[in-house]
């Protein structure tokens, strides 16, 4: 698969653990920054193009990192054809995916450890969108 990812630099860390671990299940990953944890940036200059090459068509699916993950699906969301869910455990990688075919995963750095960002993300890649009721509720989004 390939894979946009981007950070400001509170999300930075995890941005590299991530991307490795990316790697090394055989995903191509496309960076889009920020590229170190200092100085400090503004998300949407580095969210925007991982949301904008989502819906592009360029890659199949994105992850956006920030201290919070709010300000990233905010800013990821204002993408046409980009369904960015906000991550915080288990369950809402898996319902994001299920219910929401979520094409972006958004996590804060700030609000869990790197081992429980990297099982959401894997949760994230390996759970189908069940489609079904779903998908009415999926296309009315684009309406």
């Amino acid at each position: 698969m390939k894979i946009a990812i981007g950070s400001d630099h509170a999300g930075f860390l995890y941005k590299e653990a991530i991307k490795k671990m990316l790697t090394d299940l055989g995903h191509e990953v496309v960076d889009k920054g920020t590229y170190a944890q200092t100085p400090s940036v503004d998300y949407p200059r580095f969210i925007r193009p991982v949301a904008e090459a989502v819906a592009a068509g360029e890659v199949e699916r994105g992850v956006v990192l920030g201290g919070s993950g709010n300000g990233e699906a905010m800013t990821a969301n204002r993408i046409k054809g980009v369904r960015a869910a906000l991550c915080w455990n288990e369950e809402s990688a898996r319902l994001g995916r299920q219910h929401n075919d979520a094409n972006v995963i958004s996590i804060g750095e700030r609000m869990m450890s790197e081992e429980t960002a990297l099982k959401l993300v894997q949760i994230w890649l390996d759970t189908p969108f069940e489609g079904g009721r779903h998908l009415a509720r999926i296309q009315e989004l684009d309406e």
